[in-house]
């Protein structure tokens, strides 16, 4: 009932900058924490950075200080700047979010995104 849709990925070389968006959209009656993480090939889903509703972010130890999580709550969308780009950060970058919607009654639950690519190469 509720889709994330991101978008912002591609390829850029190394010390480069790129903006990821996702947005939330269906039946949304309100989002709590919002988040991204990523995966590579061969290894595990590490959170990235979350942000909170009321705009409180926490961010995983090798982005601090280059990468910047941010939402419009307005838009149920999250954003992630990610500047100084290295090759360790090439990944499948993927957005949730703790939603909650309506369907006959109020539903809780994490969404999702399918993920987008994220290439730092020179």
């Amino acid at each position: 009932q509720v889709q994330l849709v991101e978008s912002g990925g591609g390829l850029v070389q190394p010390g480069g900058s790129l903006r990821l968006s996702c947005a939330a959209s269906g039946s949304i009656f309100s989002i709590n924490d919002m988040g991204w993480y990523r995966q590579c090939p061969g290894k595990e889903r590490e959170l990235v950075a979350t942000i909170t509703s009321g705009g409180s972010t926490n961010y995983a130890d090798s982005v601090k200080g280059r990468f910047t999580i941010s939402r419009d709550n307005a838009k149920n969308t999250v954003y992630l700047q990610m500047n100084n780009l290295q090759p360790e950060d090439t990944a499948v970058y993927r957005c949730n979010a703790d939603v909650i919607y309506y369907v006959g009654g109020y539903i809780n639950e994490i969404s999702w995104g399918q993920g987008t690519q994220v290439t730092v190469s020179s």
